[in-house]
This record gives C-alpha cells, structure tokens and sequence, in this order.
C-alpha cells in the first residue's frame, strides 16, 4: 500500500486503517458519527492525499478539455472550478472529475477520483492529439480538505487569501501556514463549506501545514476526520461516488448530471448521450428513504408491490444528521416519481421506502 504524506499523523493518533484505492487511509479516529456530527456543526479536517491532479497547458489545453469533459470548460474564467465528467465511447462514465482553471484556454488542473488515478491518465493521453502540455502531478500533491460552517473562520489567520471571499467553486493561490503556492478552494464533498487545500509535498511542508491546522482548529473543535464519515456526509447532499453511483455501464442522464452535459459543444459519444436525453433515460438514479427498520446497502434488489425487480441500491446508510435511514438507488423510470412505494430486498424480507427528492439533507 501507498502511505500519503499524512500517514504516520494518522497511525500516532490512533487512526483506524484500511486500503483504499490502493493507499493506506483513515477510515475513523473515533466514530464516524461523532466524525460526521464534527463535520456539520464545527469542523474536521480530512487527508484526501491519494486523489489524482493532472496538469494541462498550452495553447490546446482547452481543446482537449472540451474533447474529454461533458461540461463546457470555455465558460471558466481565472481561479473559477467546474464539476463535470468524463465519458466514455459508449456514453458512459469513466469519471468525474473538477477543472479548475488557471489561465483561460492555457492553464487547468483536472482532479480526478483515486481509483482512477491510471485509468483516467490513460485517456487523457489518448485522447491528447492535438499535443496539449500534459503532467501527471498526482503522487507530488498533498491535498487536505478542511470542511464544516467554522472551517474559514478557523482556518483564516494560517492563510493571506480572504477565505470569506471565496465563492462555491472558486479558488485562489497563496501562502498557507508559511508555505507558498497553495491552492485553496471553496470546493468539497460533504455539503458542509468549508475550503480544500492543494500543495506540493516536499521537505516538511506536509508536517508543518497539518501541525498549523491542528494547533489552530483544536482548540475550537476541529477534528481530524476519516473516509468513514465522509461518506456518510457525501451521502446525505446525494453526492454521487464513482464505482458506487456512476461508473462506466451509467449515462450521466440517467444519472442525474445532465445539467453537467452541454450539447453546445462536441464531446466524446455526444450523439449517444444526447439519444439518451431524448428518447428518456429508461432508469433514473432516486433518493431512497426507509420506513421499515433496515438499511439499504449497495448491490441490494428494488422490487415493487408485486416482487419485480425495478433497481438497485447503488448507496446506503444510517444518515446521522436525519436519524433514519436513506438510500442512492437506479430504478425504472415508472417507479421513479417523488413519493413512489418501492421495496428494498434485504436478505429474505422486502422492506418499505420511499422515493425522495435529493438531496436528503439541504
């Protein structure tokens, strides 16, 4: 396994490890309850290190994003980020990913899934025929993401950028804890604010932010925060997770992301998508609610009233923040409507939820 430059932080301080994509990562410190509760009402700050960073510049650099990427890139001013993803030739996704933009047609960083750090670099360089500049940054990268409603106030006297200032996805470059060149951004999985730091790992840099972080936040609440509770607070805001909600056989209209999908440009298998759109996507990715006791897990059957299969639970958990259990789910379009009664199969008994609107948690 691959160790971030945080890893023996983790360990010191009891962390509970586990592989994850291919890295040694915290997965709790103490529970992912109180992990996930920190998180909504103070702060936690978590080691996303083994995400993938990939440079791309030059005068074709926005060519080969508009290529690549389902949104339009053309639309990023300096220091403005997009979500958006990448699709395969098929019309489905290989991932999804941010474009933050540097220099407008000249400079981008994409930031891409762990899992697919490879498989993602292999077809940017594909894919690159018009000979952008492209660098592979990721194992040289350190990112922290530092997130909940006290984060910036908290944060604010280790950094020279105006944290107050920063708009949901933006970012900006500046000195961070004394150290220079950080990337800050107002971007993150937990729906919670907060910002996400990107630097170089080098000397003890690492050490010296992660200290500052921890000697500043400690104090007044901060925790350092595991996987565990990230995707607990991923899943109460319906933030898809790559390999769970979205993956390679998913079209990003039956997954919800057609508002990430601009049919004004051209894109990998665009035709595809946009048959798909028109036509109606035969499933629809829902939000699940429980109301008998049980949690639905990923891989579990949907049926209806009469035992058909209609879906499939994609995520699942016990939501801390709602005190009840919730649900990511694809299921057929007919069954798909807010308020529809579908059953989750748990072993042998069908138990009674709810298609809900996401996200669970506003």
């Amino acid at each position: 396994m691959k160790n971030t430059p945080f890893t023996a932080k983790h360990i010191a301080l009891g962390a509970k490890m586990a592989e994850f994509a291919g890295y040694n990562m915290p997965i709790s410190y103490s529970s992912i309850n109180d992990e996930h509760a920190t998180v909504r009402n103070a702060a936690g700050v978590f080691d996303v290190s083994h995400m993938g960073e990939f440079i791309i510049s030059g005068p074709n650099a926005l060519d080969l994003i508009q290529r690549i990427t389902t949104n339009d890139a053309a639309k990023l001013t300096e220091g403005k980020a997009q979500y958006s993803c990448f699709p395969n030739e098929q019309g489905g996704i290989i991932d999804d990913l941010i474009v933050y933009c540097f220099v407008p047609n000249e400079k981008y960083m994409l930031v891409v899934n762990a899992s697919n750090i490879e498989k993602d670099w292999n077809w940017v360089v594909k894919n690159n025929t018009n000979n952008a500049t492209i660098e592979n940054i990721s194992e040289k990268t350190a990112l922290l993401a530092i997130q909940g409603p006290k984060a910036t106030e908290l944060m604010q006297s280790l950094t020279d950028v105006e944290l107050a200032n920063l708009k949901y996805y933006t970012f900006a470059v500046g000195t961070f804890a004394g150290v220079e060149n950080v990337i800050i951004s107002a971007t993150g999985y937990t729906g919670s604010g907060g910002v996400e730091i990107y630097f170089e790992d080098k000397g003890d840099d690492a050490a010296k932010i992660w200290d500052a972080i921890m000697e500043t936040g400690a104090p007044k609440g901060l925790k350092p925060i595991g996987l565990g509770a990230r995707d607990t607070l991923r899943l109460e805001k319906g933030f898809c997770l790559y390999g769970n909600d979205i993956d390679d056989t998913t079209s990003p209209i039956e997954a919800g992301l057609g508002w990430i999908t601009k049919f004004t440009k051209d894109f990998t298998a665009k035709d595809i998508i946009a048959g798909v759109k028109e036509a109606g996507a035969k499933r629809k990715l829902v939000g699940l609610e429980m109301v008998d006791k049980g949690i639905p897990r990923h891989g579990y059957d949907i049926k209806d009233a009469a035992g058909n299969v209609i879906g499939v639970v994609t995520s699942g958990t016990q939501g801390p923040s709602l005190g009840k259990a919730i649900g990511i789910a694809y299921v057929a379009k007919e069954n798909a409507a807010e308020g529809a009664e579908v059953f989750v199969a748990v072993r042998d008994k069908a138990l009674k939820a709810t298609v809900v609107k996401m996200p669970f948690l506003n």
